[in-house]
């Protein structure tokens, strides 16, 4: 079953539909209640991983039709992160993002509590029209000063004073490192020189201005760092808030991933 939607002149098609939710914002919404959060960034700092799991379920879907799942996890990764780095500087772009998304599933949770209530209702108080009363048949009766010129000055006014048609940019999908794949990196890495730094691994210095593309892959080795401390594969120490942190492992047949 396909679900439509319009947001602003854009339509989006939700072609995803499970018997728990239909659509990234339902599913998104669903996670969060779920936790009994309320929409902020804390909340969908918590959220992150279990939308990210289920969207992993979708590999008998195209791609297409994942697509805006696959946006709104960028947006939440870039919460996640901000969160566990209050040092990472965003771009207005990013944090414009960031914003939209909140209030995009604070008026997707209004419309979604109001159709539940007007399912709720339906049929109750039904009002009868009485029987035997006269049908009114409407009949266009013009005022005699309108003449034909200013019915036709009328409606040009009224079109020329629509809002123009614009086109959205086409959002794309840029191809990043997983996780996976960063996590076999540094595996190789500590495993070679048994002890690094989180900056020279990621060539991370701080106050620098990084292009969108190399704030992400900084992002992405931050996280298989975690997953490897997780893992208990390598071991870090920090020395001081918001310093560098060292890595190091005595660990010489470490797995690789694949």
């Amino acid at each position: 079953m396909e679900q439509e939607a319009t947001i602003g002149e854009a339509k989006v098609n939700y072609l995803v539909k499970t018997e728990q939710f239909e659509g990234p914002l339902d599913l998104l919404l669903s996670l969060i209640e779920k936790r009994k959060l309320f929409i902020n960034d804390f909340a969908l700092a918590k959220v992150t991983d279990d939308y990210i799991e289920n969207i992993r379920r979708f590999e008998q879907y195209p791609m297409n039709d994942v697509a805006n799942f696959l946006l709104i996890a960028s947006t939440l990764v870039l919460i996640k992160s901000k969160s566990i780095l209050p040092q990472l500087d965003l771009t207005k772009e990013e944090e414009s993002d960031i914003d939209d998304l909140k209030r995009r599933l604070q008026m997707y949770e209004l419309f979604r509590g109001l159709a539940q209530h007007i399912k709720t209702e339906y049929g109750k108080n039904l009002l009868f029209e009485r029987s035997g009363r006269p049908e009114v048949i409407p009949v266009f009766a013009p005022d005699e000063k309108i003449s034909i010129e200013q019915t036709v000055l009328s409606m040009r006014d009224v079109l020329s004073a629509l809002p123009k048609k614009v086109a959205l940019p086409k959002a794309t999908i840029k191809k990043v490192i997983s996780i996976e794949e960063m996590m076999d990196k540094l595996t190789t890495r500590v495993t070679q020189v048994l002890k690094t730094s989180f900056s020279q691994f990621s060539r991370y210095k701080k106050g620098e201005v990084l292009a969108p593309e190399v704030r992400v892959e900084i992002i992405v080795s931050f996280l298989a760092m975690l997953e490897l401390v997780k893992q208990g594969i390598v071991h870090v120490e920090q020395h001081e808030d918001y310093g560098d942190i060292d890595i190091e492992t005595h660990k010489f047949d470490t797995p690789q991933y694949g």
